[in-house]
């Protein structure tokens, strides 16, 4: 049952919005005056709060503003019979959800009760995917190589400069990108992520740059490409490496002049977004092969990050293991399982030619497969199946 609060200095207000209210199934506390329902309010959580402008000790604007240091996700519905279009407007900006001038119209309270309801839930439900997220892009371990890739991160995030991830497949290249991003003063714009070999080279441009309608036969509409989507953020070409010659000249196009025209179109775009890439091949070798461009590596490698193997990195093994431990067993809401340290040993001694991801895809089936204790015997028999 939702929480609600009503602060306001009339008993009749307060006493009509209660019945009501409790009528529509909801918990209702009140306060005479804006001190004691802030008082009310840190002791409390409440889903929404009904709050009178004008009152004494402490008026309706002074007790939005108190509210939004410390409870900003709560939200917060404004009521005044001395209301004016101003008045309106600046509890808005200063973080109202909504402003109702009295006499109250009770379709609308409720109407506007209901959409608060709905922020809040989204507002919830937004935190707790962030945390799952944030769990899931945990960059764990302790090696040196992890640290550097840490102080690396921490010292180049902050700036626009353009960023070359190096690594093998599954060895967490996407990972590093994230930060870089999460990091950065582009944080709350988007990271849009392109898989660079997963796109046909006829539809890569197509793909990065937009289109307008009519470019090509299944063009029946204008479409934005990745860089318009990207605006003020981040864009992660993952695996550029199997980029086409030709889409490599108009990304270089894009670096070189913060540019680009959309697949059938005349008209230049001006882009603002950062561009970190990755790849698991040696460009070295591509460019000596005639199969990438030396420029555009050039404008893409300004900071290098290698992203070492996992058998590299064995040392992190253990760490490792217990964050997968948790975060899958979460996820499949089972109880915490443990892992002895001989079977810890025993995942140590493995070549793990697909990095993190076969190493995670190992954790979980042996969570699935074993008792609440994983032992060495248990990687011996479930770690590599296919094998007699």
């Amino acid at each position: 049952m939702a929480k609600l609060l009503i602060i306001d200095d009339e008993k009749s207000i307060r006493k009509t919005l209660r019945e009501i209210l409790e009528y529509e199934k909801y918990q209702v506390d009140e306060a005479a005056d804006g001190a004691e329902g802030l008082a009310m309010i840190q002791k409390e959580k409440y889903d929404i709060i009904l709050c009178d402008i004008k009152m004494p000790k402490m008026d309706g604007i002074e007790v939005l503003d108190k509210v939004m240091q410390f409870a900003a996700d709560t939200p917060m519905v404004m009521i005044s019979g001395h209301g004016n279009i101003e008045t309106a407007v600046e509890a808005v900006k200063k973080g109202a959800f909504d402003f109702i001038a009295k006499p109250l119209d009770l379709n609308r309270l409720l109407v506007t009760i209901r959409n608060a309801m709905d922020k809040s839930t989204l507002v919830t439900e937004t935190k707790v995917l962030k945390k799952k997220v944030s769990k899931t892009f945990d960059m764990i371990g302790e090696s040196k190589a992890i640290v550097q890739i840490q102080e690396m991160i921490e010292r180049v995030a902050p700036t626009d400069a353009r960023v070359l991830i190096t690594g093998g497949n599954g060895s967490g290249k996407e990972l590093v990108a994230r930060w870089l991003h999460e990091k950065s003063n582009r944080a709350n714009a988007p990271l849009i992520e392109v898989n660079c070999a997963a796109i046909p080279s006829e539809l890569i441009e197509s793909e990065l740059f937009g289109h307008e309608k009519g470019a090509f036969t299944s063009a029946i509409s204008q479409r934005k490409g990745k860089f318009e989507q990207a605006e003020g953020g981040t864009i992660f070409l993952d695996e550029i490496g199997d980029m086409s010659l030709s889409a490599q000249a108009k990304v270089l196009r894009a670096l070189q002049e913060n540019k680009i025209t959309r697949v059938g179109g005349e008209k230049e775009i001006k882009v603002n977004v950062r561009i970190v890439a990755a790849t698991n091949k040696d460009l070295q070798k591509e460019i000596a092969a005639g199969n990438f461009r030396e420029d555009l590596y050039h404008r893409l490698s300004v900071i290098l990050i290698h992203v070492p193997s996992l058998n590299e990195r064995k040392e992190d093994i253990p760490l490792l293991a217990e964050h997968f431990l948790k975060l899958i067993c979460e996820d499949h809401g089972m109880p915490l399982k443990v892992m002895t340290k001989e079977a810890i040993k025993e995942l140590q001694k493995i070549n793990w030619t697909g990095n993190i991801r076969e190493f995670r895809n190992v954790v979980e089936r042996l969570i699935i497969l074993c008792d609440k204790t994983i032992t060495d015997k248990d990687v011996l028999a479930y770690a590599r199946p296919l094998k007699s």
